[in-house]
């Protein structure tokens, strides 16, 4: 069975070759990085060497100037090819904030090194202990002084913070009761986390290997010419790029379903018990083919999501129910290949263990259910706000 896209696929290419590369990290170097959380650095350079994460960068800055849909045709593959691309994946979704909203001389400087490998943007500084998805009641201020900014407030969940270079953060310029809209007086920043003061990262250790961490700000300075676009605009500025984030973590989540599937309808063949395959029983089949026609239903919304962002059209029915049906097709997914392989679903070698913990985290990240839900009910239905 060939869950991947047709030969028609125009990254079709793309992701033979992507699988290639991931057939050079096997289960066993995730598994030995999961048991010590470790950060995949060998194979996020090769990743970065490949040109991969400098998918989305114009070709005039050194990258391969790709659509979208071509940055979730490479996560999806490196999902279903049993990696884990929620190590490098931000550097992807984060590329459109600069691209969209950096100054010439800011794209000049931070784009190339970028494409090249010699900077990592992978930290996304948001989030917030007591503001969670509720991003205009965040804490952390950035006061203008003079030539520059001073910083101070605490991030959480800052994935891979302790492996990037730069940070793209998001903090309160003006505060809340000066403002009209509580939407603004919030401003965006390239931070660069090499040579800032005042900045402490403690990494948090969660059920998965996911590199997560605490950020900390203590009168850290940032340059005024590291402030993205206009003082006081910077949530619209991470809000517009949340179609994106949300379209590429569903690419991923498809990948995870169709390695779920994939291994799950292999071992159902292959596996007798009183007499005969297992996957001949109804009780086997019936939740590994329901979650194959989950995961299909949910990449139809995503390609019209993609084709939809390439056309610059609004696409943010498609970017969010397809990423809550992806996510829900992943997890159903992992749920049939668990309960197919019984009591070895759970053993470290068959790896289905450490993606069951991985695929969960999108039922949760990077925007809830009910958060869609309300989305879905308010924007596309019409209906009053729920919250």
């Amino acid at each position: 069975m060939d869950m991947h896209q047709p030969a028609t696929d125009p990254h079709a290419e793309i992701r033979e070759e992507v699988r290639k590369l991931c057939a050079r990290f096997p289960g066993e170097y995730w598994r030995e990085l999961d048991a010590r959380r470790g950060y995949p650095t060998e194979f996020v350079n090769a990743l970065t060497e490949s040109g991969y994460l400098a998918a989305l960068i114009p070709e005039e800055f050194g990258g391969a100037g790709l659509p979208l849909a071509g940055a979730a045709a490479i996560l999806e593959e490196i999902q279903a090819s049993g990696c884990n691309g929620a190590a490098c994946h931000a550097q992807m979704y984060i590329m459109g904030t600069i691209l969209r909203h950096g100054s010439p001389a800011q794209k000049a400087q931070y784009l190339p090194a970028i494409a090249e490998g010699r900077l990592r943007l992978q930290a996304f500084g948001v989030t917030e202990p007591t503001s969670g998805t509720d991003t205009t009641a965040l804490r952390t201020t950035a006061r203008r002084e003079g030539d520059k900014y001073i910083v101070n407030g605490q991030k959480i969940w800052t994935s891979r913070a302790e492996h990037s270079d730069l940070m793209l953060l998001l903090a309160r310029t003006t505060p809340r009761d000066q403002v009209t809209k509580k939407t603004e007086g919030l401003s965006t920043f390239i931070v660069d986390m090499r040579t800032a003061k005042g900045l402490t990262i403690r990494p948090i250790r969660t059920m998965m290997n996911h590199n997560s961490c605490e950020v900390f700000f203590d009168n850290m300075e940032v340059p005024a010419e590291n402030l993205l676009g206009t003082e006081g605009k910077g949530f619209r500025y991470i809000l517009d790029g949340m179609n994106a984030e949300r379209l590429l973590i569903a690419a991923e989540c498809i990948g995870d379903a169709k390695w779920f599937i994939a291994k799950a309808s292999a071992y159902a063949k292959e596996r007798v018990l009183f007499g005969r395959p297992i996957g001949q029983n109804q009780g086997v089949q019936f939740p590994i083919a329901k979650a194959y026609a989950q995961m299909r239903a949910a990449e139809a919304i995503i390609e019209k999501g993609l084709a939809k962002f390439a056309a610059g059209q609004n696409c943010g029915e498609e970017a969010n129910m397809g990423k809550m049906l992806a996510a829900e097709a992943s997890w159903a997914a992992g749920e049939a290949c668990v309960n197919t392989h019984g009591g070895f679903g759970f053993a470290e070698e068959y790896d289905i263990e450490r993606k069951f913990r991985e695929t969960r985290l999108y039922q949760v990240a990077p925007i809830s259910t009910n958060l869609i839900l309300s989305y879905i009910g308010e924007h596309v239905l019409g209906m009053p706000r729920s919250y």
